[in-house]
Parts: C-alpha cells; sequence; structure tokens
C-alpha cells in the first residue's frame, strides 16, 4: 500500500453539502456577519473560515459556555498546519485530511458526506489530539469502485488505513452512516479502538412496517426532494430551507459522482445486512452518544437505545437541532467531545 501526497448526501444519513454550496454573496456575507457577529471554532484557512464560520452562527446559535477567544485562537492556529493526501488501500485513493498532534481521533462521515462534514470541528479538536478525517471509499475526493458497498466494507477499509498510517489505536467519531460503521469497527475490533463518539448514528434494523422504498429518496434528483429531505434533517428552516441552499445542495448533489455508492448502500440495507441489533453488548469502550432532539432521520429513541445497550454510555441531547450537531450546534459539539475525551485520556507527558 503506498502513500501519495497531494498539495450527510444529502441523505438519510448524513446531510452537508460541499463548503461551496453554503457560501453566500459578499454583500449577503457582510450583512449576515455585521447582523450576527458570532464567533466559530474555525476550520479552515482564509475566506473559507470567515464564510463558514458565519454561517453556521446564523445556522447555530450557541450558549456562552464555548466562546472563549482562547478556544478561538488556538483553533487558528491549528488549522495552519492541516496537511491534506491519499493513501493507497486494496489498490484505490482514499483521501484524508490530518491536524494536530496527541491520541488519535478519526471522524468518520455519514452516507453522501465527505471530509467537509467536519469542517466547524476538526481544528478545535485538534487542539489536543491528533484529527484525521477520511473521505470513506466511494465519496468525496476518494476512488468510487463498482463493487457491492456494505457497512462490512468500510470496517474492513477503515483497518487497513490505521494499519497504512501506522495507527494502534484510535478514538472514533461517527455522524449517521459513520456512526454505524464506527460502532461496527469497535466490535470487530475492540482492541484498536479507545473511545468511541457517536453522533445520530444509524444502525438499526428497519420495523417490519417500514417502507423500504422510503429508501430510495436517500439520493434526491428533484428540488422537491432535496427541499423535504432538508427539512428533515436540519432544525434551522429558515437557513436550510431557503431557495439558494436548496439549489445549492441540488447542485452539489448531483455533480458530487457518489450515486452508485449510496443505491448500493441503500440496497444492502434492504438485504438487511450488518445491521448492529443484539450486537451493542461487546462494546466496553467508554462511549458517548450525541443527538439532535428534532433529528427528522433517525429519531432520539434511538440515540437512547444506544445508551441503554451500551453499557456505562453517556448520551448528550441538544435542543433545537436535526441531524447534524456538529454542524447546528457546533461549538456544543465540540465542547462536550473534549470534555469526554478529556476525562478518560492520560495526560501527556
Amino acid at each position: 500500500m503506498k502513500k501519495e501526497s497531494k498539495a450527510d448526501f444529502p441523505s438519510f444519513f448524513s446531510f452537508i453539502p460541499h463548503p461551496s454550496a453554503l457560501i453566500p454573496s459578499l454583500d449577503d456575507m457582510h450583512k449576515l456577519f455585521i447582523r450576527r457577529q458570532r464567533k466559530l471554532a474555525l476550520s479552515f484557512a482564509g475566506l473559507l473560515i470567515f464564510t463558514l464560520s458565519t454561517l453556521t452562527s446564523q445556522a447555530a446559535p450557541q450558549g456562552k459556555a464555548n466562546t472563549g477567544a482562547n478556544v478561538h485562537a488556538s483553533a487558528a492556529q491549528a488549522a495552519s498546519v492541516q496537511s491534506d493526501t491519499t493513501v493507497t488501500i486494496y489498490g484505490v485513493k482514499i483521501h484524508y485530511i490530518e491536524m494536530g498532534s496527541g491520541p488519535v481521533v478519526v471522524l468518520l462521515h455519514g452516507l453522501g458526506g465527505n471530509y467537509t462534514n467536519w469542517a466547524f470541528n476538526t481544528a478545535a479538536l485538534a487542539q489536543k489530539y491528533r484529527v484525521i478525517v477520511p473521505d470513506q471509499i466511494g465519496f468525496g475526493k476518494s476512488d468510487k469502485p463498482i463493487i457491492n458497498y456494505r457497512i462490512a466494507t468500510y470496517v474492513d477499509f477503515l483497518d487497513a488505513f490505521l494499519k497504512e498510517l501506522k495507527i494502534e489505536r484510535a478514538s472514533l467519531v461517527g455522524n449517521s452512516l459513520g456512526g454505524w460503521i464506527a460502532a461496527a469497527y469497535t466490535i470487530a475490533h475492540p482492541e484498536k479502538v479507545e473511545h468511541l463518539v457517536l453522533v445520530d448514528a444509524a444502525g438499526f434494523a428497519f420495523a417490519k412496517d417500514f417502507d423500504m422504498n422510503q429508501l430510495f429518496k436517500l439520493n434526491p434528483s428533484t428540488r422537491a426532494d432535496m427541499k423535504e429531505l432538508s427539512g428533515r434533517v436540519f432544525y434551522n428552516k429558515q437557513l436550510f430551507l431557503s431557495d439558494s441552499f436548496i439549489d445549492a445542495s441540488l447542485a452539489a448533489r448531483i455533480n458530487a459522482g457518489d450515486g452508485y455508492t449510496i443505491h448500493s448502500i441503500t440496497e444492502s440495507m434492504i438485504r438487511g445486512e450488518d445491521f448492529l441489533d443484539n450486537r451493542l453488548a461487546a462494546i466496553k469502550q467508554p462511549t458517548l452518544v450525541i443527538w439532535g432532539k428534532e433529528d427528522g432521520l433517525l429519531p432520539l429513541s434511538d440515540g437512547e437505545r444506544f445508551q441503554k445497550e451500551i453499557q456505562g454510555a453517556q448520551l448528550v441531547v441538544f435542543d433545537q437541532c436535526g441531524h447534524v450537531p456538529m454542524v447546528e450546534k457546533a461549538l456544543d459539539f465540540n465542547a462536550a467531545v473534549l470534555k469526554f475525551l478529556a476525562a478518560l485520556t492520560p495526560p501527556t507527558k
């Protein structure tokens, strides 16, 4: 396996368009900044930092607890050392970014997502940890081979990915489908996982009366379908149901190039493969479950079930938040994850 360096889909499991879909006009950015002027943990440098932080400030009003200037200064400093590269796993290129140093934390996006889903979190976590954010196979900038995708595929690729990076143990943070993968990986390779964070995670089998045809809405190709899906994913309807956002999101979805991947994973779910039912008792790692109270895709009852079935798991619920707390409640999310990891991570000598 050769390492090479380079200088949410709007889906049932994860929908975060590429940041370009979130960038308003310069005039709108200026007005938004003047009107709201709330700080966010910085993820990228330059204009992208400004755009993302300003927009998420509009999307996710935050409490006072997470707004210390020292936190933002550290996050901005960490952003300057981000690396962007690829590694070859089983003959295909997997793209990832890396930032920070210390114990390893891996962030796993959901169906139709990519590494930018964690744009509001990477730098904040990198203040204390070595944060690695891959585009999982079939998504983002990674290769998209025509194979039968299933959760077990992602478990195998994650294991080979960590081996290639010579990482023996890591903490896993997964949103939606990424949470399903993180939990499945922890069950398959318990000796390689330090801590587990499940964020509005998928993974439970569907009810017997569930209409499987609904799964084919995971890859919307019309404005109406995109608007319906966005309304279920996000709490902030004013921002995320605007015409400009829906148009940009549909363009991002059409051009993502991962339609086959999404369809293949959907078929795997219909076949009933790799669900987590009756398997979670095997997870002994410290586990944090984070959920958006208004998640319109995966109900809070799923989060409560994860907490109940994983021994000692903690549950944090964010009010006024949908399927992607790391976006809509970015600062609160970062604070919760950092607190959880800090309580369990021995100090560095």
